[in-house]
């Protein structure tokens, strides 16, 4: 959605290419890469004249014919897929017994440019964000050695703080016992941090914590705090502790960027924008294999990503957050972040689409409110045509490249944010969203949400999100009118976007 500014549904990952289901396969939007159907942002920005460079997550095309060179990207170096070791410990690459879904559908873990790079040739003393800002400084430094003039157009993609968690002891020593009190209480204290800022209002009633049974089995992640031995909390704390590690890690490695564009004098003309890709990590990896079915020759069956964890990986206590360990943080520590909002990560909730975002540059955003706050609903696709649009390059038509495109369904935040407009979208602009069978679509402040069981009831909800931002109270029963109008959008946005029908068990999705 970030580089097509239009749906996923539409260019291509109406689901994750290693989570297809068999009634997605072979469908249009369902292709697993982004698709031809789009014209994608570096492209248009290469043919306006910028240079294009690229350096970390790629996860939108696994082959060379859809590596980032073959979209626009003029230098590279990518991650391929959605997740890898951060410290480029992969034993498990050369044993088929242990490999994920995701790896074999991977050539290879690495590209540069249209080349694939065994990952064994990397340096020694790899990780991630250190190694992604070293290849993004040196294509910085490329072009000024180089004396090319051209503006440029930077995708500097973290794979930090996915799991495995991982970060270096330098970092995650701040943090000792920081999280030593469980996760409410640090969902609690963010909170009251939120409303303080102007981040949440003050009447935000935050959604209760959701945790499924299978969940709540799961020691250390799952279970409530005071069900935990002290050792069984110091574990859970310390991998809190370590993700903490890696997004400072990663706010150094920005800072490098920063610090690079201050010395050539561009950091204020350059637009910056800093943000998530999706609301906090809340899965139990081995309690949802993610990573393939069971394997039931071993007794008992487990997943492949269970299994190569227990051949190769140390997650004792002590070795947390090392190379060799391979471990996540689970539910409670996830919605301890996205509070109030409801859940996290692969749902559409607040708590998996609202994210954070930081946008800087001086000569547009000098005019925004005074705690630097915007307040305006705005999506990821609204991204596209603001560059665009700052870079005086024509949108996008039905024609790109010799080859038919789809229209972008961004909206620029420029006219907004010279106060030409009161809003990003109008108050009656409706957007839709799903993945994974979770579905939901906004129209001002009403959203209506279906969320399967077992982490929602299975049924269409409404809820305001001006008074109810923690999605808490469903008025689909009191505002039947602003419930159907939102049905009809979300009847409308499946026939714009081609989204495939949700699997029969997840029930009526719809009102008389």
């Amino acid at each position: 959605m970030l580089l097509s500014g239009t749906d996923n549904h539409i260019a291509g990952i109406g689901s994750m290419a290693e989570s297809l289901q068999e009634f997605q396969r072979g469908k249009p939007g369902y292709e697993g890469y982004l698709n031809d159907r789009v014209a994608a942002l570096p492209e248009v920005l290469q043919d306006a004249g910028y240079l294009t460079i690229m350096s970390g997550k790629w996860h939108l095309g696994l082959t060379p014919d859809r590596f980032p060179v073959k979209r626009g990207f003029e230098k590279s170096f990518t991650l391929l897929p959605g997740a890898a070791n951060h410290y480029n410990f992969e034993p498990q690459l050369r044993d088929n017994d242990t490999k994920s879904n995701l790896e074999k559908l991977t050539p290879a873990l690495y590209a540069e440019n249209d080349k694939v790079v065994d990952n064994e040739t990397l340096p020694s003393g790899f990780y991630s964000s250190d190694y992604f800002t070293e290849r993004m400084l040196g294509f910085l430094h490329d072009r000024e050695r180089a004396n090319d003039t051209r503006p440029f157009f930077a995708y500097y993609t973290f794979s930090a703080p996915h799991w495995p968690l991982q970060a270096p002891e330098e970092n995650i020593q701040p943090y000792k016992g920081l999280y030593d009190d469980g996760p409410e209480n640090l969902r609690q204290r963010r909170l009251s941090n939120l409303k303080k800022l102007g981040l949440v209002p003050e009447h935000a009633v935050p959604h209760n914590v959701v945790v499924t049974d299978r969940e709540s089995t799961k020691k250390g992640q799952g279970s409530e705090w005071n069900e935990l031995s002290a050792d069984e909390k110091q574990y859970s704390s310390r991998t809190m502790e370590v993700y903490a590690g890696m997004v400072e890690r990663m706010d150094y490695n920005i800072g490098k960027v920063i610090q690079y564009l201050e010395g050539t004098g561009e950091l204020d003309n350059t637009f910056i924008v800093f943000m998530s890709d999706n609301g906090a990590e809340g899965a139990l990896l081995e309690a949802i294999p993610l990573f393939g079915t069971d394997l039931e020759k071993y007794s008992p069956p487990l997943s492949s990503l269970t299994r190569y964890i227990q051949k190769y990986y140390d997650n004792s206590y002590a070795n947390i957050g090392r190379a060799n360990s391979y471990v996540w943080y689970g539910p409670r520590w996830a919605q301890a972040a996205t509070a109030p909002s409801r859940l996290y990560k692969t749902f559409t909730s607040e708590g998996g689409i609202r994210v954070p975002l930081i946008l800087r540059y001086p000569p547009l955003t000098s005019s925004t409110s005074q705690d630097g706050i915007v307040r305006s609903f705005s999506t990821v696709m609204d991204i596209f045509p603001t560059v665009l649009d700052l870079a005086g390059v024509p949108p996008v038509g039905f024609s790109f490249r010799s080859r038919k495109v789809v229209p972008i369904r961004g909206t620029s935040w420029v006219p907004f944010l010279r106060n030409q407009r009161e809003r990003i979208h109008a108050e009656d602009h409706a957007t839709g969203w799903e993945l994974f069978g979770r579905l939901a679509v906004r129209k001002g402040k009403w959203k209506a949400t279906f969320i399967p069981e077992p982490y929602g009831p299975g049924a269409w909800e409404l809820f305001d999100l001006d008074a109810d931002p923690g999605e808490t109270r469903d008025l689909s029963k009191d505002e039947l009118s602003v419930f159907k109008d939102l049905l009809r959008e979300w009847d409308q946005y499946v026939s714009e976007t081609g989204v495939i029908g949700v699997p029969p068990e997840y029930g009526t999705l719809r009102v008389d």
